[in-house]
């Protein structure tokens, strides 16, 4: 196993295209999320840290800037990977604390060599 990573993606099919490519390339999936309030009740209550956290910006409820920040403030030292077709709000994701800022679409190859960036794998 490479890592853990936390998804936080509203698309279901978003989400489980994610799990199975994550799970093909060796990472363990410790928790999904369907909005941001959803992620930060569940990233509490996870029992290990998750080595990446995968997080959308438009979700309803709460948007993954608010997310990233109640993450940030919860744990400083998190890794996360902000996900958006929006490129206008990457220098705030950044600022807030996200590692790495992907405009979607984008090859799945390109997620996981990031990820490997991150991680030193």
């Amino acid at each position: 196993m490479k890592g853990t990573v936390f998804i936080i993606e509203d698309d279901a099919i978003l989400q489980r295209t994610y799990t199975l490519l994550f799970r093909r390339a060796g990472f363990q999936i410790i928790g999904n999320a369907e909005n941001g309030e959803e992620a930060i009740h569940l990233f509490q209550s996870l029992p290990t840290k998750a080595d990446i956290i995968l997080v959308d910006y438009r979700m309803p409820i709460k948007d993954g800037l608010q997310t990233t920040k109640e993450l940030l403030e919860i744990n400083n030292d998190l890794n996360i990977i902000f996900a958006s077709a929006d490129n206008s709000i990457k220098d705030e994701a950044l600022s807030l604390g996200a590692k790495i800022f992907l405009e979607k679409p984008f090859p799945f190859k390109v997620l996981i060599n990031k990820i490997k960036t991150i991680l030193k794998i």
